[in-house]
């Protein structure tokens, strides 16, 4: 029987929920910390400023990330953290099951086509949550064929053909993960547009002496692109690892179908 993939429609709802979080956990952040910190900071460096023009500020992290470039960085880098997460998690569940005897073939024995009903019975009995990974698909799919076709060329390619599936499928999901690390870099581009052209409309203040206009707006240029590119090395990081160890999923699930069921199967 045919089972039901429940895996998009919850990935798909826990990625939302990730987002409205971790949204509604950066703002109040921003809204109760970082923001009056930061204007703190910034009154108080104006004052020290007007006292002694040779003044020189020292940096502050509220500073840094107080601007709505830097908030929408860190709400994107968290979603995606959350995101790789939990796909992180998956791909720990699906390799557990490639350390379970799926398949009990004895050494030495062999499967003919009228067994392969037996020893699929066992793996349609899986919870569904076991039964929609990769290896138990492939198992079926290559018990299945194997029965119908008795033809051990057309199990082989119905087995691979199941795991480049997933391959594809498992790769293609990552596009949402690969536009947020585009998308963060060019929010602080939009940052380091903006903060340059509030300088420069303060430039006529500098001309009396007052450069805090200026050295505001530079600070927001020049801080939006430094939180957008430590965020981005961070998540490409991870998202490097996520890839890897997807691929070597499905790479370990083809030798484990070669090693746990091909090689045992045989016609009369």
């Amino acid at each position: 029987m045919a089972r039901i993939n429940t895996r998009a429609p919850s990935e798909f709802l826990f990625s939302l929920f990730a987002l409205i979080i971790v949204t509604i956990v950066v703002h109040a952040a921003y809204v109760t910390v970082v923001r009056p910190k930061a204007m703190t900071v910034l009154a108080e460096q104006r004052e020290a400023m007007k006292k002694d023009p040779n003044f020189v500020a020292e940096r502050s992290i509220y500073v840094v990330l107080k601007d709505w470039e830097q908030e929408a960085e860190i709400i994107l880098g968290l979603w995606a953290l959350a995101i790789i997460g939990y796909k992180s998690w998956h791909a720990r569940r699906e390799r557990a099951l490639l350390a379970r005897d799926l398949v009990h073939v004895p050494e030495g024995m062999k499967i003919l086509p009228e067994d392969t009903r037996e020893y699929a019975r066992p793996l349609e009995a899986l919870p569904p949550e076991e039964a929609e990974c990769l290896m138990p698909r492939a198992l079926l799919v290559a018990l299945y064929r194997f029965g119908a076709t008795r033809n051990l060329q057309d199990v082989s390619d119905a087995a691979r053909g199941v795991c480049q599936s997933e391959a594809d499928r498992l790769d293609s999901e990552l596009s949402m993960l690969r536009y947020i690390a585009w998308a963060i870099p060019a929010i602080g581009f939009i940052g380091t547009v903006r903060g340059i052209g509030d300088a420069l409309g303060e430039a006529h203040k500098a001309v009396t002496g007052d450069v805090s206009g200026v050295t505001e707006g530079l600070g927001t240029a020049f801080n939006s692109t430094l939180a957008a590119l430590l965020i981005s090395i961070v998540l490409m990081f991870l998202l490097h690892q996520l890839q890897q160890a997807q691929e070597r999923l499905v790479l370990d699930s083809e030798t484990y179908l070669d090693r746990n069921l091909i090689r045992h199967l045989q016609l009369r």
